[in-house]
């Protein structure tokens, strides 16, 4: 066994993913358990994205293969973390504008307990899965860069692990072909997009949709008309405006005031309708459509001046001071997990005839990013991290609006008066700096055939079954 571990450690090595110190190599041969072996999926995971590849090497692949069917993993072991990610399932203190190497080791300094935020009982050990799971197919629609960035090849290798099959799916050939599925995973924003201007993209969508309506025991996660709607600004925006309603007194949960923007004939009244619906300078500037490269566009407007750049359809919203601190929420049914990431950096408030600012929020919210919009101008005191029971609360009233168990959320912490503050949702993330994604992934799709098959064939073949599940679960 402490052969086998070192050959794995070596494959690390080659794998040039981090240096990792005499004391973590010393660790593996005694903690040989089963979430080191999602921990060692999750290294070549992001061994693959350092290298522009989505493919694992051979060698890689089969020394996990060897480990997933081990049978003398049981034993929980003491945390390891990722290279180069920042979990911190509780929100844990830190310097976001620190690379997260940076912020992985002053954690690993001061001992700050990177958690998982949910019970270890909400999910079914790796041997249970193996028992339940056997001789299931989950088929992923996606995109070529939503398979990259997850890494699919190294998530079916995981799932064939436990007797399950990943079925690619192929948009341009009959998917009837391609079944049968027990679930199907996608993300079908392009094609949705797509389809309002385009007759092939609508022709691909009306035939997925008759192979879902034909199929009713078929689970798909998410259902589309709640991902559609996400697509969406202003319905996202709607949604998280009714959090604010609904959760704020028992939770002090809020978000932003905004202002839809729909066409050009709007612009000469903006200014008074920012006054009426209570905005203030400075404002951030979103494409109403929130998905593709455009949607991460976005402009920082500080005075009335800077609102002869807005471009509808868009949303304008409040800025909120939050000390260049961003919490990513990504949700897997019933787990979830925070994510401290780089933001903006404080500005002052009120208007001022400060140039606008463009930039691309994915550029300045990477882990890596060292972008000068994320340094502070003047030292501040650590905002304190988000409340656990507050952001468990935002999560469940989420996804009871929402419908769906594949989402994020963005929050921040106000600099003022330590509110905690939804700034947006996010279908499908990356799930950048999760390690447990591929084990989380999978057990929500245990838990929604389980509840598949305990409603009996009337609840399967009902319309809502393969719709609803992201609600249910």
């Amino acid at each position: 066994m402490v052969r086998k571990w070192r050959r794995v450690f070596f494959f690390f090595l080659l794998l040039n993913v981090e240096k990792v110190g005499r004391e973590q190599h010393d660790l593996l041969p005694k903690h040989a358990t089963s979430q080191i072996k999602e921990f060692l999926l999750s290294l070549s995971v992001y061994g693959s994205r350092r290298r522009g590849g989505g493919v694992i090497p051979a060698y890689w692949r089969a020394a996990i293969r060897k480990l997933s069917h081990s049978t003398s993993l049981t034993a929980p072991p003491p945390l390891l973390l990722l290279p180069s990610t920042s979990l911190c399932s509780t929100c844990a203190t830190g310097n976001a504008r620190l690379s997260a190497i940076n912020m992985r080791g002053r954690a690993e300094r001061t001992g700050a307990g990177l958690r998982h935020q949910t019970s270890a009982s909400l999910r079914p050990t790796l041997g249970s899965l193996s028992r339940h799971m056997s001789g299931r197919r989950v088929g992923f629609c996606l995109s070529d860069k939503k398979r990259r960035r997850m890494n699919l090849d190294a998530f079916a290798a995981f799932c064939a692990g436990h007797g399950v099959q990943v079925v690619e799916i192929d948009l341009t050939r009959p998917l009837a072909h391609q079944g049968p599925f027990d679930v199907i995973v996608h993300k079908l924003s392009d094609v949705i997009v797509e389809a309002e201007r385009d007759s092939q993209s609508q022709r691909v969508l009306a035939d997925f949709q008759s192979y879902v309506a034909s199929h009713p025991t078929t689970v798909l996660l998410d259902p589309l008309p709640a991902m559609t709607r996400l697509l969406d600004r202003f319905a996202s925006y709607r949604i998280m405006s009714h959090l604010r309603d609904s959760l704020r007194a028992d939770w002090g949960i809020c978000s932003p005031p905004y202002l839809e923007i729909h066409g050009a004939s709007e612009l000469p009244s903006v200014h008074q309708a920012l006054m009426s619906h209570g905005l203030s300078f400075p404002l951030i500037c979103k494409t109403r459509v929130a998905h593709g490269s455009l949607s991460h566009e976005m402009s920082l407007i500080f005075g009335a001046d800077g609102l002869a750049h807005v471009r509808p359809p868009c949303v304008l919203q409040s800025f909120v001071n939050h000390g260049a601190v961003l919490h990513k929420v990504f949700v897997v049914g019933d787990q979830h997990f925070c994510v401290q990431r780089p933001s903006l950096k404080n500005f002052p408030a009120g208007p001022c005839g400060r140039k606008t600012i463009f930039f691309n929020s994915h550029q300045v919210s990477k882990p890596e990013s060292n972008s000068h919009l994320t340094a502070l101008d003047e030292q501040m005191p650590d905002l304190p991290p988000p409340s656990r029971e507050a952001v468990a609360a935002l999560v469940r009233e989420l996804r009871a609006q929402l419908a769906m168990a594949l989402f994020g959320v963005d929050v921040i912490v106000d600099e003022r008066t330590h509110t905690l503050t939804a700034i947006d949702i996010n279908i499908f993330p990356g799930y950048e700096g999760v390690p447990q994604f591929f084990s989380s992934l999978l057990s929500h799709i245990q838990s929604v055939l389980d509840k598949q098959a305990s409603a009996g064939p009337q609840g399967a073949n009902s319309p809502e079954s393969s719709q609803t599940a992201g609600a249910d679960l």
